[in-house]
């Protein structure tokens, strides 16, 4: 899967996805074939981070 590169535009793609069709992180990332890990580096390094209680990051 071709994700976008630039951190900002990766954050709202992610979040669009988790809302509409992922119920998890770890779901959305399986199934677009994605290392949970290096996603949430990604986003880390902007500020943001993953919270499961609201499947998004904020």
């Amino acid at each position: 899967m071709n994700i976008p590169r630039d951190p900002f535009i990766l954050l709202s793609y992610i979040n669009t996805k988790l809302r509409d069709d992922y119920a998890s992180l770890d779901e959305l990332c399986k199934s677009l074939d994605i290392d949970t890990e290096e996603l949430q580096t990604k986003l880390r390094n902007i500020g943001y981070v993953y919270n499961p209680e609201t499947n998004r990051f904020a």
